[in-house]
């Protein structure tokens, strides 16, 4: 995918706030490759970051205000530090908003900045781009205030500002494949304890690719579906007495089963799977072929169309038609409701897989898809 234009960027932001940032900072957004809806769970996920990025020109100043802009917004947000705080800002602005509110929380004091940001992630893709946004700007404070905080805390600054100011109950999965991004590995990230270990995603030496298939459907995360089965899992949870759903296995099914309605039962049975297929798909990458892994997305794929129900008619047209024309396995990725699904097949299949997802989507009347291939790729980082 294209990178945003630095140069540009840094002469937009002159013309905008009227002198040079202070430097340049790039945040990557990222593809599950499997692990849905387990990390609020305290679960397993296994995302990777890919070269579709956000970046944002920054320059502090003692103003006690931040400006706050986007190429792809109209006007200047402005933002009175003194009365920052949850809810006192609206749209995407809240995102960097957040950031800049949650590492005041943690100590790191922004006395006033101006932010230029712009961005090839997606937006409503499944690709993350509000995490992308927010760990831009995350990076760039933490350098230009000379902070120390870790990374492990730009994570939880990063969930804050999505959580509490943009209202999006969201884990740490996106925040940390964005930081945490390594060029050919996924990110093998315990939720629980924020423990995560590179895992080998070698594509190319396989002479595989990963599609990216954008349905263009929409989804918001702050409203609706998300949220709802966020609180069937706490529903479950609670239900059964544990600390997470993490702490449900396969085996604890039958006796769940019985002690949940249906619904809910479905939500758990999704959860605990779909955390059994992280762990096999870890250990399938660590001992063969990426190749090895096609089941196991089908697997995931089957599980949030029918048990945790975040699918929809344009999602599994993606997949079934990649899964027809030879893809060794897909899913739809991200939050549901719309978005992207991906389909993991060898080189030689891209046009066959490509072509086929088109004419199935022309053939039922859906807005033509975007596909393109995606590797993964560093983490977020200062660029300029």
């Amino acid at each position: 995918m294209s990178a945003v234009d630095a140069g540009r960027l840094a002469a937009d932001f002159t013309a905008t706030f009227g002198s040079a940032p202070d430097g340049l900072f790039t945040a990557p957004g990222r593809v599950n490759l499997i692990g849905e809806h387990t990390d609020y769970s305290g679960g397993f996920v296994l995302p990777f970051a890919i070269d579709a990025a956000t970046t944002a020109a920054i320059a502090l100043n003692a103003s006690g205000r931040l400006r706050l802009a986007s190429r792809s917004q109209d006007g200047v947000v402005e933002v009175d530090l003194a009365s920052l705080e949850p809810g006192a800002v609206q749209g995407w602005a809240a995102y960097p908003a957040g950031v800049v509110w949650a590492l005041g929380e943690r100590g790191v004091r922004v006395e006033g900045a101006d932010i230029l940001v712009d961005s090839t992630v997606p937006t409503g893709s499944g690709l993350s781009s509000s995490a992308a946004l927010e760990c831009s700007v995350a990076v760039g404070l933490r350098d230009l205030t000379g902070s120390s905080i870790g990374l492990d805390e730009l994570v939880l600054a990063c969930q804050r500002a999505e959580n509490e100011m943009a209202g999006a109950p969201t884990g740490i999965m996106d925040q940390t494949a964005s930081l945490r991004g390594a060029a050919g590995h996924a990110v093998f990230l315990d939720t629980r304890n924020q423990h995560s270990e590179p895992v080998p995603l070698p594509l190319t030496e396989h002479d595989l690719v990963l599609l990216v298939m954008d349905t263009h459907v929409k989804h918001e995360h702050a409203t609706g579906g998300y949220t709802d089965r966020r609180r069937s899992t706490e529903l479950a949870r609670d239900t059964l007495g544990v600390d997470a759903l993490r702490d449900v296995t396969v085996a604890d099914l039958d006796d769940a089963a019985r002690r949940l309605d249906d619904v809910t039962f479905r939500r758990l049975r999704h959860i605990v799977t779909e955390n059994q297929r992280v762990l096999d798909t870890v250990e399938t990458l660590r001992s063969s072929s990426p190749a090895a892994i096609g089941a196991l997305l089908d697997g995931s794929h089957a599980s949030m169309r029918d048990d945790f129900e975040i699918s929809c008619a344009e999602l599994d047209a993606a997949v079934d038609a990649a899964r027809s024309a030879g893809a060794l396995g897909a899913r739809m990725t991200g939050g549901g409701f719309g978005g992207s699904a991906i389909a993991l097949l060898r080189t030689a299949d891209v046009e066959a897989v490509s072509a086929a997802v088109r004419r199935a989507f022309d053939a039922a009347g859906y807005t033509a898809p975007d596909i393109f291939p995606v590797e993964p790729a560093d983490g977020a980082r200062r660029i300029g």
